[in-house]
């Protein structure tokens, strides 16, 4: 007497995507569920993806690996597979997942497969891009999601198979989108590196970039994808630079100070009277509101201010191998 087949759960978490979710869907409608997880989208993700048949639920945003191991927790079956709204189940991928669950997923607690990335209207063979290896099937009993944020990554308890089909991914409509997650990514490394009691130094800002680049357009052959591939190496090595960069202002962040107030200038709003502007003028007071020790910076203050891309010098961190693992970088997702 045969067992019965095991079922499949896919699972995607989603934020605003509802020019993208459609087509994600429609790649896994032989899937026995289809669950998304939105964070609050203030478009209409949650309801075409519910319109279409996906099971949804509305949870905030705790980071890529928490919410990736919720929607895990929430499939109804104990197969899963794991994909983002920006990604899609080629035909070939489809056919080789489908034997595996007929078979009843034989011998193995979890399967990868290549994710093939386009940027800019073009697929990235080369580049350091493909084929950028995947673990998004799995057996959730004998694995969990792990890694730091944003790179997330499925641990798993046992053995792991590979298949041949790709996972088609667009990780970004356009250029703007690319700098604007390089900017976001790159302020959660930072931060967590920081955290991590982790320090940058003077190889991380100025070599390292330069390697990263030359490893993505000339030993990954990124030159073979025409103006793509020096447009991704260098926001390959620019991903690099960012993260050290603001990593280097983190560690240091103790010693910067608020800016000293001007003559005449009364912190809190109120513009200073005469006779306290000709004081100010003449030094400031040993003890008082304006002087040097009213305007030092404490460590503590720090952590509240945040970098951004354009404005590193302030103190302030503002908050995207491949695609997916390179952090959505210059290169793709990796760190």
């Amino acid at each position: 007497m045969t067992s019965e087949r095991p079922k499949l759960s896919a699972c995607i978490i989603a934020m605003d995507e509802e020019d993208r979710i459609a087509d994600c869907l429609a790649s896994l409608d032989f899937c026995d569920e289809v669950l998304v997880v939105d964070s609050h989208s203030k478009d209409g993700t949650r309801e075409l993806a519910a319109r279409l048949g996906a099971r949804v639920i509305e949870c905030d945003w705790p980071g890529h690996v928490a919410q990736k191991e919720f929607t895990i927790r929430e499939a109804r079956h104990d197969w899963v597979l794991c994909v983002d709204a920006d990604e899609r189940i080629s035909p070939e991928l489809r056919a080789e997942v489908l034997a595996l669950r007929d078979a009843g997923f034989p011998g193995k607690a979890g399967w990868r497969f290549p994710r093939l990335s386009s940027y800019l209207g073009r697929w990235m063979t080369r580049g350091g891009w493909y084929p950028d290896r995947q673990l998004r099937l799995f057996d959730r009993r004998r694995g969990y999601w792990g890694g730091n944020n944003p790179h997330d990554r499925v641990e798993l308890d046992g053995p792991v198979g590979e298949l041949s089909g790709n996972l088609l991914h667009h990780p970004y409509r356009n250029l703007g989108e690319h700098l604007r997650t390089i900017d976001k990514y790159t302020t959660i490394m930072a931060e967590g590196l920081h955290r991590r009691g982790k320090r940058a130094g003077i190889f991380d800002l100025t070599l390292r970039p330069s390697a990263r680049f030359f490893r993505s357009y000339v030993l990954k052959l990124g030159f073979l994808m025409g103006w793509r591939g020096i447009v991704q190496a260098y926001l390959s090595a620019y991903y690099g630079r960012l993260k050290y960069v603001k990593l280097y202002a983190l560690q240091n962040a103790g010693e910067c100070a608020v800016r000293p107030a001007w003559p005449g200038e009364v912190r809190g709003g109120a513009p200073a009277s005469p006779a306290s502007g000709r004081a100010a003028a003449n030094g400031p007071e040993r003890d008082g509101a304006s002087g040097p020790r009213a305007s030092a910076a404490s460590p503590s203050g720090v952590a509240a201010s945040s970098l951004s891309s354009s404005g590193v010098a302030a103190s302030a961190e503002s908050s995207s191998g491949a695609p997916a693992s390179e952090a959505r970088s210059g290169g793709a997702k990796a760190g």
